[in-house]
């Protein structure tokens, strides 16, 4: 159970947390592959959206002055290679144009949902200092930036930059070490359950776990201090 006499501060999640209301982006970029009629099975497209974040993990494709479109390009235009590479697509006049057309269609995605987001950031920052922990490709600062988020936070624990990643517990000592709070002084907010839920609650952190559409297996094994299915539902959590 929550307990918000003890909360002086908060950390967020950014991915699938801030930028698209607990929503998994292997299903917000599937709904895009939907919506642009690309004609893969779902079960070929999470081959090609793996193939992608590893890739993306090994290689420094992703640049620190990428905003968060140049990052979808990139991704999409490896998930679309690898799918004509294994013959799930048939290269054509219009598989150029896929990548454009589903990186433009998330792009305006996350526009829409921040600006539900952005008010609610501003009313907790007024009561409460908020530091971001993400694991991310070294161009968070950039992203935020075009976003218009750098404002809200007073610390970026990037994973690309600590080199530490979640669900390593120690990236979130790092954000509570920039809180210069005690662990259960602190709340964490994030979609993941394995990535961010149980990590915090090992170190002794609160949570509120976002809990949108999601790979199956990040399903939990019991539940975090408080759960919510929309991140206006903060708004009621913290009295806003």
């Amino acid at each position: 159970m929550l307990n918000l006499d003890k909360v002086k501060g908060i950390i967020f999640d950014y991915g699938a947390t801030i930028d698209s209301n607990g929503k998994h982006w292997v299903e917000v970029l599937w709904d895009a592959y939907r919506d642009n009629q690309i004609p893969v099975s779902k079960e070929a497209f999470r081959e090609a959206y793996i193939y992608g974040e590893r890739y993306l993990a090994m290689h420094p494709v992703i640049q620190p002055g990428f905003t968060f479109r140049d990052v979808l390009l990139a991704k999409t235009e490896l998930q679309i290679k690898w799918l004509v590479d294994k013959s799930f697509l048939t290269e054509n006049s219009k598989t150029s144009q896929y990548s454009i057309a589903v990186s433009n269609q998330c792009y305006n995605f996350v526009r829409s949902v921040l600006k539900d987001a952005i008010p609610i950031l501003q009313a907790l920052k007024r009561k409460y200092p908020l530091v971001l922990v993400s694991n991310f490709y070294g161009n968070i600062d950039t992203v935020i930036k075009d976003f218009e988020l750098d404002s809200y936070f007073e610390q970026i624990i990037e994973s690309a930059v600590v080199k530490v990643r979640k669900p390593d517990p120690a990236i979130f000592e790092l954000g509570v070490q920039a809180l210069k709070m005690l662990p259960e002084e602190v709340v964490v907010v994030g979609d993941s359950y394995k990535k961010d839920i149980v990590p915090a609650r090992t170190i002794g952190c609160q949570t509120i776990w976002i809990n949108g559409p999601a790979w199956e297996e990040d399903q939990p094994g019991s539940t975090a201090d408080a759960v919510i299915f929309d991140f206006k539902e903060l708004r009621n959590i913290f009295e806003l």
